[in-house]
């Protein structure tokens, strides 16, 4: 599977049961890269993507065990390192700020290999960076 995050300048990503932030610029993109496969999202996601008439989305809240090799999971409220021997690639949107956090991504990245840096002007952020990770060999 391919592993979609948002994250803060210290890996947060949730507080006090709420997501950080949301960009509708940063959803169009994650469809965009993700059409020509599924996108998985759980109920808690679903809301952000109800602007965005995409068909390959899916919603299940089991979608981190049923989404298979080259579809992608939009990752917000849930620890993700349980399934990092199914995750080939990792894509980290960083809002390039702190918020405050209580629930961060828990995958130690130092086995990844970052292949690409892209900064993008997102609606709520003035610079969002797309991070593009693959396993170390």
């Amino acid at each position: 599977m391919i592993l979609i995050s948002c994250v803060d300048k210290h890996m947060g990503i949730m507080f006090n049961g709420r997501r950080q932030s949301q960009d509708s610029a940063l959803r169009e993109r994650i469809v965009q890269i993700s059409s020509k496969s599924k996108l998985w999202i759980n109920r808690y996601s679903e809301n952000q993507f109800k602007e965005n008439d995409a068909s390959h989305i899916n919603v299940s809240d089991y979608f981190l065990n049923e989404a298979v090799k080259g579809e992608y999971c939009f990752v917000e409220n849930r620890k993700v390192k349980d399934y990092e021997p199914s995750v080939e690639i990792i894509i980290l949107y960083k809002w390039n700020k702190s918020y405050p956090s209580d629930m961060f991504f828990d995958i130690d990245l130092s086995g990844w290999k970052c292949i690409r840096s892209t900064d993008f002007a997102g609606s709520s952020h003035e610079r969002i960076t797309e991070e593009i990770y693959t396993k170390n060999d």
